[in-house]
């Protein structure tokens, strides 16, 4: 006992300089019969001003607004996206069955600006790749050759958006995208399936390494991302292989909910962990996202199969930033809207 002390306090203090940023978690649940559910949290410091959009397919897109340098593209794919600040897409899942998570990282390094690059917002990253890719490997041959300049303006609290995205599609593979050390990485494979916001990828996998060997005889408790890791981990290998669409969902959002931060005081002496404000899961085989506000009673949902997501249909918004109240599936509740990307 007295080893496996000192080997966790080592660990502690190895990782201790990487550990400052609000907190986020995700990951991909894996069942029978081609089963594929990814669920993540959105943990903040305040309200994201989060609303649901359903964006059809054939939307011009203009990456950084007044840029002449700004990459510019038409979406090839429809998407139902949770958005922020009325900015940008935080995350979402497309028409194809791919989604797209985005989560905060402290030590995120973007580096210089390239001339001979086009410039993309970190407010639109998640959006070109639900708009642009079918599926991961797509993602990682086209986005994953570091083709852009990533211009990350402040947000309306006056922080620096510096984050990593990660990516999962109906097929179980996932990729992380991480900026480090001002160039693009990329991991990628099914067996990329937990990421939480703190530290950088690498070296959560080796964290991940060390606890496997402890194999479940007891587990890190805390709020802090690298305990959040090696939670969603655990529980994610001895989770029920199941091919039941609401069995699936009901494992993913138990595990979510396991990793999510509680409301309490004293977040502002440690800007490391965040209250998760909202939780996603997304059935990448049936095409259902689902959505929970921590602050509402209720789950909704929204089936893409019900959705018009072809060119020229209308763009609509879900509003949820005001407290409105929804039960059950709201794929109809949706109301054609002018999009934040047209302010």
């Amino acid at each position: 006992m007295k080893n496996l002390v000192s080997a966790l306090l080592s660990v502690s203090i190895s990782l201790g300089s990487f550990v400052s940023a609000e907190a986020c978690s995700r990951f991909t649940y894996t069942g029978l019969n081609n089963t594929v559910v990814t669920g993540r949290s959105m943990d903040w410091v305040e309200s994201l001003r989060t609303d649901l959009w359903v964006f059809p397919a054939g939307i011009k897109h203009t990456a950084v607004a007044n840029d002449p340098n700004s990459a510019i593209w038409t979406s090839k794919y429809g998407s139902v996206i949770a958005s922020g600040y009325d900015l940008g897409t935080t995350d979402g899942i497309n028409s194809e069955g791919l989604t797209a998570n985005m989560l905060y990282l402290s030590t995120t390094d973007y580096g210089p600006a390239k001339p001979d690059r086009k410039n993309i917002s970190i407010f639109n990253w998640t959006q070109y790749v639900l708009d642009n890719y079918a599926a991961v490997d797509e993602v990682v041959k086209d986005y994953g050759q570091d083709k852009f300049n990533m211009i990350a303006p402040t947000l309306p609290n006056g922080s620096y958006p510096t984050v990593h995205l990660a990516v999962t599609d109906k097929n179980g593979d996932n990729a992380v995208f991480e900026y480090v050390g001002g160039k693009l990485v990329v991991h990628h494979g099914k067996e990329f399936k937990v990421m939480t916001n703190e530290p950088a990828y690498d070296k959560q996998l080796a964290l991940n390494d060390y606890w496997q060997n402890l194999k479940g005889k007891f587990l890190p408790g805390t709020e802090e991302p690298e305990d959040r890791f090696v939670r969603a981990s655990y529980y994610l290998n001895t989770a029920p292989q199941t091919s039941d669409e609401k069995q699936s969902v009901a494992t993913t959002f138990s595990i979510i909910r396991n990793v999510s931060v509680p409301f309490r005081a004293g977040f502002s002496e440690r800007p490391n962990v965040s209250t998760t404000i909202w939780r996603s899961v997304a059935d990448l085989k049936n095409k259902v996202y689902y959505f929970e506000n921590t602050d509402r009673p209720n789950i909704v949902w929204v089936d893409l199969n019900k959705l018009d997501l072809k060119v020229g249909a209308p763009v609509k918004k879900l509003p949820l930033q005001h407290g409105e109240l929804y039960s059950g599936d709201v794929s109809d509740k949706f109301v054609a809207s002018k999009s934040f990307f047209d302010k």
